[in-house]
């Protein structure tokens, strides 16, 4: 039987700043559909850029950049030299990793898209592709395309801590009626999406969560460090949690590495390790004695790598990373200020075991989607 072919629209291309979240979560999805229903489907990435990011771009962030204070777009202009080198990296697992698409999809042109590349239907997911806020309710992203229409599910897909308006409302009232399934990640918009459509929805996990530590082991780089160290990976900066680690690092005499864009940090004797591609970013996590971030998928491979953490709570991304801590049964990890007490050592094999429950949920539910979209 020949294969469905499915293109996985996220976001991970296009961005202001490269994430490394959203390159496993898409390649964990990938993944994951062509070992689905033994080996039925072929994932294709599509080389999606959603309206909002077209005037992105990440070797000149300035003009999007969350922090508009001076000392922030200085420690961005002084970072340049290793976000050039990050985000040559992170083409290269696009294009090692990643089955792309044969060509680069915009709304001018995505009426193409099903011919050129053969595509059955579309999986929409994961991450936050249904936040008003970042993507505005795009085409791509809820199956508004003609293309698209009646042959779309979605795995995963957040809204974020999105600020809904009575227009806006109406407005995703009419565009979830373009899918088959609903798999959504995070509870708080569970409810309202099943009282406005009458296909199946259910919460699912994050794809990296379908995967285990031996899957990502096959493309993890070597230790990069040889003396124990913390890992400090900031999706924004947060001096309490800069300060918290700082305090770590002195009490147990670790080597402090980061990926933040702090370049400063290195007269202080930080590892500051913005270059770091995806490879490096998973050996740095596995190899840790300890992360502190504010990133919801460095807590997931902190967990997959059984790496001690505490996650500092960030604007916009709370509900999530709240979500995901109590899907862990972790929820003393979350700090606001860094003098909080110490919280209590991670039973990572219990963690594991809710995992694997949450896994096999989502993974049925998945399948289910899959085949009511291709029936």
């Amino acid at each position: 039987m020949e294969k469905k072919r499915i293109g996985i629209m996220s976001c991970n291309i296009y961005c202001n700043f490269t994430n490394y979240g959203s390159a496993l979560q898409t390649y964990a999805m990938q993944k994951v559909i062509n070992n689905m229903d033994n080996n039925a489907y072929e994932a294709v990435v599509m080389d999606y850029c959603p309206k909002t990011m077209l005037d992105k771009d990440i070797l000149n962030p300035f003009k999007h950049m969350w922090d508009k204070d001076p000392v922030a777009r200085k420690m961005c202009e002084l970072t340049l030299p290793a976000i050039r080198i990050n985000n040559d990296k992170f083409n290269r697992f696009y294009s090692d990793r990643f089955n792309l698409s044969s060509q680069k999809y915009t709304s001018k042109n995505f009426q193409e898209c099903v011919s050129k590349e053969k595509l059955d239907g579309f999986v929409v997911g994961s991450d936050t592709v249904f936040c008003l806020e970042e993507f505005d309710l795009d085409d791509g992203y809820f199956a508004n395309y003609p293309e698209m229409k009646n042959k779309t599910v979605s795995y995963a897909a957040s809204f974020g801590d999105s600020h809904f308006t009575d227009e806006s409302f109406g407005r995703l009232d009419s565009l979830l009626g373009n899918f088959k399934a609903l798999g959504i990640r995070e509870n708080n918009f569970i409810d309202y999406v099943k009282s406005k459509v009458s296909v199946p929805v259910e919460r699912t996990i994050d794809p990296t969560l379908l995967l285990d530590a031996s899957d990502y082991d096959e493309i993890t780089a070597t230790r990069i460090y040889a003396e124990p160290y913390v890992l400090m990976y900031a999706r924004r900066y947060n001096k309490s949690m800069e300060d918290y680690t700082r305090k770590i690092a002195q009490q147990n005499g670790w080597k402090i590495v980061e990926i933040s864009l702090r370049a400063t940090n290195a007269e202080l004797g930080h590892e500051v390790r913005y270059d770091a591609g995806v490879e490096e970013f998973l050996s740095l996590v596995k190899n840790a004695e300890m992360l502190v971030t504010n990133s919801f998928h460095g807590m997931i491979f902190a967990v997959q790598y059984c790496t001690p953490f505490v996650a500092f709570s960030r604007d916009q991304c709370d509900n999530k990373i709240e979500e995901l801590l109590d899907l862990f049964g972790i929820d003393d990890r979350l700090f606001i200020t860094g003098s909080e007490p110490d919280p209590a050592e991670i039973d990572f094999a219990g963690v594991h075991d809710r995992i694997m429950k949450a896994r096999t949920r989502s993974l049925d539910f998945f399948k289910k989607e899959l085949e009511i979209c291709f029936s």
